[in-house]
């Protein structure tokens, strides 16, 4: 059949921004409500709302993203877990695009992961800063570190793979416990996520954020020499360490934001808050876009879509 007789379907638009970065990944933040109290959370860069978005609302959104070229969703919060409705979202979203995953802390993780993989949940990462009971609690202010390592270990047997343990390391606080983390996700079957604080440019000055920085630098280059294979996370070209962990393996990928140009020179994601707006980055404030507002008024999706690519072409790398 020859192009001219082909019939008519809808073009696939890869949107990007001025920097040839595609946008290919929509993170999207479900509640800002959270069980725990940790002092290093960044609120997905989202000023303090009440106001949370439908399941059928996010389908909506989710829907026009796609024809930008969104073909994966992070679903997040706050806890998105603490959404009785969150099953419901996924399976909604999970119908229109390639991939979605979850982060959560795990508290509620166990009960629910069967359900998730139903619904169509591809993939989970859980935050787990350390297995010391005392310093988890230091850092994130309650919960319990049982029903994480439970959480993981039936996020592992359902399938929700692979599932990621994302550890922020800080300075003089859990540094040690990384060879600690490293085996127990050898053991669990899990990857283990090392993750730098990280804080805005004018944040990075205070007393309270470098007396808490970790640089991974070290510990990657040790990575490195010891690594049987290296690859690379297309996001951000986060690379994938793959190393011995007593009689195991274990894949171990590094997140290192802070000051990193190449972080930020394959960034291929954009945010949407809880309350509808959409965010470029999430260490600038500045070129949100309110999308929620003009849907609630009857905005078309060829409007919304209009408004997606007004958020794309405001996205700048913040460490360039």
């Amino acid at each position: 059949m020859s192009p001219s007789n082909e019939p008519a379907v809808a073009q696939r638009v890869h949107a990007e921004d001025g920097y040839g970065r595609p946008v290919r990944s929509l993170r999207i933040s479900v509640t800002q409500a959270c069980d725990l109290k940790c002092d290093h959370c960044h609120k997905e860069g989202q000023s303090r709302s009440s106001e949370e978005m439908t399941p059928e609302e996010i389908e909506r959104l989710v829907g026009v993203a796609k024809t930008v070229g969104v073909r994966k969703v992070k679903l997040t919060g706050g806890e998105p877990l603490m959404r009785p409705d969150i099953s419901d979202i996924v399976r909604k979203v999970s119908a229109l695009v390639d991939e979605v995953s979850l982060t959560t802390n795990g508290q509620k993780l166990a009960n629910l992961a069967d359900g998730l993989k139903s619904a169509g949940l591809s993939r989970v990462n859980v935050s787990l800063h350390s297995r010391d009971p005392e310093v988890y609690r230091r850092l994130c202010g309650a919960g319990s570190v049982g029903s994480i390592v439970g959480g993981i270990s039936k996020a592992v047997s359902v399938g929700l793979n692979p599932v990621k343990v994302n550890m922020v390391v800080f300075k003089g606080v859990n540094e040690h416990a990384i060879d600690d983390m490293t085996r127990f996700c050898a053991e669990a079957g899990a990857v283990l996520q090392l993750i730098e604080y990280e804080a805005s440019r004018e944040g990075s000055k205070d007393r309270s954020f470098t007396e808490r920085f970790y640089s991974l630098a070290e510990v990657e280059r040790s990575l490195s020499e010891r690594a049987s294979e290296v690859d690379f996370n297309e996001l951000h070209r986060r690379r994938r360490y793959t190393v011995e962990a007593g009689v195991r393996k274990v894949v171990v990928e590094v997140v290192r934001p802070m000051h990193n140009t190449e972080f930020c020179a394959h960034c291929t994601r954009i945010r949407l808050s809880s309350d509808g707006k959409l965010k470029p980055c999430l260490l600038d404030p500045a070129g949100e876009v309110d999308v929620l507002s003009p849907m609630s008024r009857g905005a078309s999706d060829e409007e919304l879509k209009s408004l997606f690519m007004e958020a794309v072409s405001k996205r700048r790398p913040y460490w360039r």
